[in-house]
């Protein structure tokens, strides 16, 4: 594997619904954020002990204003919690796992259904050690829809769920199946898998579709992206169809032209134009952010990282769109403290840092942001006031 999910992991031993497709392509209308960077608000910062620590994962919010997420250390048996933080900064611990049967170091966002049951994943545990699909009910009880063997069916969950309109989940692993490139995969709601596609590398299909997932896009079809695979073994964008068949839309080719090592779930424009980030490659070799329009699959680089303390470096998650086209993002590093940022880039490449995180307010963010009315939400993996941390604002 890349040094991204080596990295990561360190330091720690269908029915293809309208509903969802019209979600996805929904996100496009959220409200645009201020022009101006604001002053961040910290809603949370984890103690590393039962609340919790290290969140890898961005935030979803429901209707009342709660943020849910995963953090994939500690909590009661150190082995990682499911938790919610209220719209004044509470935060409660929703499910600790075990480490056991039960799974263990969850690194993925979760997905909730109408009922408020929260979907997700673990890296590691289960009844082969190879990661679980959990699901916690609105009374705190997790029941293990399934476990991964780490063979055929898949190894190291890390990129989360999709779900449908008929209560499906659908998702990836980094590595197992055939080939141990990693599969796409679908949990039924009687808790069955099915495995939509076994990813063999090569030129013709991608590979390692790590701490990524499948969104729905045009037509209703599935689509993601991996991190090595196609005509150049730099990763691919790619959909698939009913059948399992893939079509590769871009075969990113790295170099300082063009991105490699594909991180992040792709963002689908009302348009039909997809857009995310590489970790790798690019003018200085600190990733790009990217647009592909499916139609053609044509690729526009709009921004080469650079790094230093006026931009960023290593973008691990995806990009969000406001109404106007204006895309947000993270990056790892860089910045003028070199612990990460947060970014806002036009459509035309006009690049600005709205904040760059210095180390209380968090450090090193993983997470895609989350924009809700006006304002960027989002985690920090280290960092905040005890350094497991944070959950973090900012906006009006």
């Amino acid at each position: 594997m890349k040094k991204i999910q080596d990295s990561a992991l360190a330091g720690r031993d269908a029915k293809w619904g309208s509903a969802a497709v019209s979600f996805f392509l929904g996100l496009a209308m959220l409200t645009p954020l201020s022009s101006q960077a604001q002053k961040i608000r910290i809603l949370y910062s984890f103690g590393g002990g039962t609340d919790g620590g290290d969140p890898y994962a961005s935030l979803v919010r429901d209707s009342a204003g709660n943020f849910y997420s995963t953090g994939g250390y500690a909590g009661t048996f150190f082995a990682g919690v499911v938790y919610k933080v209220d719209p004044k900064g509470k935060e409660t611990v929703l499910y600790n796992f075990t480490g056991g049967a039960d799974g263990a170091y969850p690194e993925s966002p979760v997905v909730l259904d109408s009922a408020g049951n929260i979907y997700g994943t673990t890296t590691q545990g289960g009844a082969a050690n190879a990661g679980v699909v959990f699901k916690v009910d609105t009374s705190g009880v997790e029941t293990v829809l399934h476990n991964f063997t780490g063979g055929a069916d898949g190894l190291i969950p890390a990129g989360g769920l999709t779900l449908d309109s008929a209560g499906n989940l659908y998702g990836t692993t980094g590595q197992g199946g055939a080939y141990n490139d990693g599969v796409i995969y679908k949990i039924d709601t009687a808790g069955k898998e099915t495995i939509l596609h076994t990813f063999t590398g090569g030129v013709d299909d991608g590979k390692y579709p790590s701490y990524t997932t499948v969104v729905f896009g045009p037509g209703g079809f599935l689509y993601g992206v991996t991190q090595e695979g196609g005509s150049a073994d730099e990763g691919i964008l790619y959909r698939l169809n009913k059948s399992g068949k893939i079509t590769i839309l871009h075969n990113f080719t790295g170099g300082t032209a063009d991105g490699c090592n594909v991180q992040g779930v792709p963002f689908v424009a009302k348009n039909g134009i997809f857009y995310g980030v590489t970790s790798s490659c690019g003018t200085s070799g600190f990733g790009t952010v990217w647009k592909v329009v499916t139609r053609t699959g044509q690729e526009t680089v709009l921004h080469s990282f650079s790094g230093g303390t006026s931009d960023g470096q290593y973008p691990l998650s995806g990009v969000v769109l406001d109404a106007n086209g204006n895309i947000y993002g993270t990056t790892e590093t860089g910045g003028a403290s070199g612990l990460g940022t947060l970014y806002r880039l036009t459509q035309q490449g006009g690049f600005a840092l709205l904040r760059s995180f210095s180390g209380p307010d968090g450090k090193y963010v993983y997470a895609s942001p989350l924009l809700s009315n006006g304002v960027l939400y989002g985690t920090a993996l280290n960092g905040g006031a005890m350094g497991y941390g944070s959950v973090w604002a900012i906006g009006r």
